[in-house]
């Protein structure tokens, strides 16, 4: 547990312990300040607790099963048991390893650490206080707010956690329903969808939008769609979730297309998928004259410095694209700032991945994007059916695909849907970072036989010289 003295005053006063708050935190003490961190809820934040790690873990655990009872052309028939208390158990002690880990690296740190919720009273002070009861106040020369973000809720559809669930509370799920409705068919709706349909539950997705991962280019969803439709999705495009009604055991969701057409369908449970807000309700941000947007995200600058100056804010509650990793940079960043170092946050290279099956991760720019930029855009495309090690692991849909600039050759983005696609982003976050160009990611040796030869192909694609695929 963290310590519940509340020091007078800090150097540096961090709210939220997430991937942005605890990286910050541990960077300011490294740089030599004085750092108190301050948690409502538990170490590791959304990412650790209800978000990235057990929404992994589950993943991982429910491929093994199914890939277990899916390899009969490999010569390979099995029966599988899921005990999927058990299952969740062994999520559950993931997660604890980690944040405790969160816990044990601050205190190496020499972070203070503090239970509670804070409030600002002004540019230099916030106010603690721990179920409900103020504990007291802290002076801080700078503050950096990390609080993060949490599910939408939609009109007649409050989260309970019995009927009506959010991404939290069907990751917290001790037993499987038979039947499951899923409103939302972005990243979140899409990664839940599949792991309950791969342990044999029947999903259906409500999407008001024609298509799953809005934001995806086409052909990148549309390969993602194709997999879920074969486990057993069934998806509902075109349908707005309009309420809901309790049955015997289980639920009726209503939807209302835009063609007045109205549908009903029962499930056990209902998942709410479709977005996350920032959390800042008790921040009391106008206090210390912090603005936020139309969307109620902290503005911040490339340094994530708010409109005031001695506060700086990180993560989710700070914008899009709401990805761990890219809080933990802008902790850093914003750690260096505080440092007096002119290190800035840069976003042309932020890799983005969805654990479905298949993966999608994409960064930098898409073709599109380029053209709208003035680059005249070369791609290049490797269809994973081409990849022997795809072939071997009976793994064959889905492309990688990189996009350069026509003039100079330089890669400018890349968008992957394939296995291990969160892997194999990494190399062309890379070569978008540094500059590398086509030819220098192409004439780079890569073992044999991998998936990252795909990346390889791509390059050379885009340069007319592709071995294994014909033209671009």
């Amino acid at each position: 547990m963290a310590d519940h003295s509340l020091p007078r005053e800090t150097e540096v006063l961090v709210i939220g312990a997430g991937p942005g708050g605890y990286v910050a935190a541990i960077r300011a003490a490294q740089a030599g300040f004085d750092v108190t961190l301050v948690e409502k809820d538990a170490y590791g934040g959304t990412c650790l607790n209800v978000g990235c790690i057990p929404s992994k873990a589950l993943i991982t655990a429910t491929d093994v099963a199914h890939e277990a009872t899916t390899a009969e052309e490999m010569g390979i028939t099995a029966e599988v048991d899921v005990d999927f208390a058990a299952m969740t158990d062994w999520k559950e002690g993931v997660v604890s390893r980690l944040t405790g880990g969160v816990e044990k690296l601050c205190r190496a740190n020499g972070v203070t650490l503090v239970d509670g919720t804070a409030a600002f009273t002004d540019t230099q002070q916030v106010r603690v206080t721990r179920q409900g009861t103020t504990v007291g106040t802290t002076d801080f020369e700078h503050a950096i707010v990390a609080t993060g973000s949490r599910p939408v809720e939609l009109p007649g559809f409050a989260f309970d956690g019995e009927e009506v669930l959010s991404s939290t509370h069907a990751l917290a799920l001790d037993s499987l329903p038979d039947r499951l409705v899923v409103i939302g068919a972005g990243y979140i709706g899409m990664e839940l969808s599949t792991v309950f349909a791969k342990l044999g539950v029947d999903v259906t997705v409500v999407e008001a939008l024609d298509g799953v991962l809005p934001g995806y280019e086409r052909d990148v969803a549309r390969v993602v769609r194709r997999r879920a439709e074969s486990l057993g999705v069934t998806f509902r495009f075109g349908e707005r979730a309009d309420g809901w009604t309790p049955t015997t055991g289980g639920v009726r969701v209503r939807t209302q297309s835009d063609d007045d057409g109205q549908a009903q369908y029962e499930a056990d449970r209902v998942v709410v998928a479709v977005g996350r807000v920032p959390v800042t309700g008790t921040l009391d941000l106008s206090a210390a004259g912090v603005e936020t947007d139309e969307r109620g995200f902290v503005v911040t600058d490339e340094q994530a410095r708010t409109s005031t100056d001695s506060i700086f804010a990180v993560g989710d509650v700070a914008g899009e694209p709401m990805l761990a990793h890219r809080a933990s940079k802008e902790g850093e960043v914003a750690a260096a700032a505080i440092a007096g170092e002119d290190e800035t946050m840069s976003t042309r290279a932020i890799p983005a991945a969805v654990f479905t099956d298949p993966e999608v991760a994409t960064v930098g720019l898409t073709e599109a994007e380029a053209a709208d930029a003035g680059l005249e855009p070369v791609v290049g495309r490797m269809p994973m059916r081409a990849s022997g090690r795809a072939l071997t692991l009976d793994e064959t849909d889905g492309f990688v695909r990189v996009v350069a600039n026509g003039t100079t050759g330089t890669i400018v983005g890349a968008q992957l849907v394939c296995p291990e696609a969160s892997e194999l982003v990494a190399e062309f976050a890379l070569a978008v970072e540094t500059g590398a160009t086509l030819a220098e990611v192409a004439t780079t040796v890569h073992t044999h036989p991998t998936l990252t030869e795909a990346v390889m192909e791509a390059a050379a694609s885009a340069q007319g010289a592709a071995i294994h695929t014909v033209g671009r």
